[in-house]
């Protein structure tokens, strides 16, 4: 390992040509902004989440906003009968959709919205096309969230009141089946370890929902000092249950009247994201050599709960090695002196899993890992720590890291990931920390072939996305780009890109990609993969930092 970061890599010259009547800030501006966001709103932004507004419809129609909540569910169906983005992803923002939708239908809860048991009928016959995929998508707890919301459409259709009146708006199938490859097996383990008054591994209260009223002061699962339940507005509804709820737990119930007040009524999939988002922002802006000011408080507010397991995304989540390792590389990039010790809990014995007995494995927690580890070993310098069994621990983890990211490398050039619906996101992650931190000759060929894949993915109108063109596709892509260096077709590529990056606000309504129940947009995290993008590849970009507040390290370096 080199004794000093890397030196920069040089942002991709490309020709410059104005981008007039956008009204956006220039990077620095921006990103000073973005940071400033991060204080006046501490609990993060979030996009409204189909499943988990649904799931309030269903647990909660006591809860302040159930009309808007159940109007969103009718005006945002879309044409294909499904709720939610992408194809295969629909699957479970519209089994949540229709199941709270004929809910509704039955007790009548939302008399004043029209279009409910219509809206139901037309996502009962869609289901049976993503049910019956042989391959679903890799999102957290669908094999315990399509067995419960499946049974519970059935009980619904099971009822004759499940079609009131028996109206043909909500004619469909007569009993909806489990995808060919999912079994209820987990599912009734979990339901039957709630029934018994055994403990829950603490990642399953985010998703306690799925047992229903059994869910309700669960033994066990006790709410975090912010009122939620996993940090999950529908987890925390189920908990409460029954219609002593609000008075009996004013802590949980405020937390969820908060949750839904940001969306105006509408849920989002976790809160408060505080950890992660202050971390990914960070670290991002870091990367890019963006300077700006960042209050102590912030800085604090990454170092407080780091402790022997790490630090979590939010409170009420285990720790896990992702947030963890962005969270502490942001911190090695303010000067913060953290070690990465806490990152061998999650050892394995081919990499790094993003928590104990997790299933599958994650490229980008690996990557975020590789980026720890490194610039660990970056800050050590000549010191003779460098020298120790320590740091050789770490090289030598540095060195299997390397070789995991490469040997999962796609033949197309792309890497694929758990966390992100997009090849995109995972491409950067780990093709930053290997153009950082990686050693061996097989490195520079992985990013050619990495840059060539971004390249020739490119859409005619100069943006990259896996199902349409997104500011968020095309600021990874991008950066990428920057990162890697001039290749055939780069500079061209990056040149018809950059009117994408330039329009205002862009980040807040590009489509959700990041992986939780159901696909997510963390407002923040993606406005500061733009502006990295921008920033790169632009000619002007200078801050002087507060005197006051540390600044953001801008060496460039990974």
């Amino acid at each position: 390992m080199p004794a000093g970061d890397p030196p920069p890599s040089p942002a991709v010259p490309v020709p410059r040509r104005p981008l007039t009547g956008t009204g956006t800030a220039d990077p620095a501006t921006a990103a000073r902004n973005l940071v400033a966001e991060l204080t006046r709103q501490p609990d993060g932004q979030v996009s409204a989440s189909p499943y988990e507004t649904a799931r309030l419809v269903s647990l909660a129609p006591w809860l302040t906003g159930h009309a808007e909540r159940v109007r969103y569910l009718v005006d945002s169906q879309r044409a294909d009968g499904g709720w939610g983005t992408g194809d295969r992803y629909a699957l479970v923002p519209s089994l949540s959709a229709t199941e709270a939708l004929l809910a509704v239908a039955r007790t009548g809860s939302a008399a004043g919205v029209d279009g409910v048991a219509r809206a139901a009928g037309r996502g009962l016959r869609a289901l049976p096309r993503w049910l019956g995929a042989t391959r679903l998508p890799d999102t957290p707890a669908i094999d315990l969230i399509v067995p419960a919301l499946v049974a519970a459409v059935n009980g619904h259709l099971a009822d004759p009141a499940g079609h009131p009146g028996g109206s043909p708006a909500v004619a469909g199938p007569s009993r909806l089946d489990l995808p060919p490859a999912m079994t209820p097996a987990r599912f009734a383990a979990v339901r039957d370890r709630v029934r018994a008054g055994a403990p829950l591994h603490p990642k399953l209260h985010h998703a306690l929902e799925v047992v229903g009223p059994l869910a309700r002061h669960a033994r066990g699962v006790v709410p975090a000092a912010t009122g939620a339940v996993g940090a999950s507005p529908a987890a925390t509804a189920a908990w409460l249950g029954g219609a002593d709820r609000p008075a009996a737990h004013p802590t949980a119930a405020a937390y969820l009247a908060a949750a839904v007040r940001p969306l105006g009524g509408l849920a989002p999939c976790t809160t408060p994201i505080t950890v992660f988002e202050r971390a990914w922002v960070l670290s991002t802006l870091t990367r890019a050599g963006i300077r700006v000011a960042v209050p102590p408080d912030l800085v604090d507010s990454l170092t407080a709960g780091l402790g022997e397991d790490g630090t979590a995304t939010s409170p009420g989540l285990p720790a896990d090695a992702d947030t963890t390792a962005v969270t502490l590389y942001a911190l090695m990039r303010l000067g913060v002196p953290v070690t990465p010790h806490c990152l061998w809990r999650y050892e394995t014995d081919t990499g790094f899993c993003t928590w104990p007995a997790e299933d599958g494995r994650s490229v980008t927690t690996n990557a975020h890992v590789l980026d720890a580890f490194g610039r660990h070993l970056a800050t050590l310098g000549p010191h003779p720590a460098a020298t120790g069994a320590s740091a050789a621990r770490y090289r030598a983890a540095t060195h299997r890291l390397e070789t995991f990211l490469l040997d999962q490398q796609h033949a197309d050039g792309g890497w694929r990931d758990r966390w992100h619906a997009s090849p995109y996101y995972a491409t950067l992650c780990c093709a930053l920390a290997l153009s950082g931190y990686g050693e061996t000759s097989g490195v520079p060929p992985a990013l050619v072939r990495a840059a060539r894949w971004v390249v020739d993915t490119q859409r005619p109108d100069g943006s990259w996305g896996r199902w349409g063109g997104t500011v968020e596709e095309t600021a990874y892509a991008v950066h990428l780009l920057a990162v890697v260096g001039p290749q055939p077709g780069t500079a061209a590529a990056i040149d018809r890109a950059r009117p994408h990056l330039v329009r205002p606000d862009a980040h807040r309504v590009t489509p959700p990609l990041w992986h939780d129940k159901d696909l997510y947009r963390p407002t923040a995290i993606v406005g500061a993969a733009v502006l990295a993008a921008r920033h790169l590849t632009e000619a002007t970009v200078d801050a002087v930092p507060a005197a006051s507040a540390p600044a953001l390290d801008s060496s460039g370096g990974p």
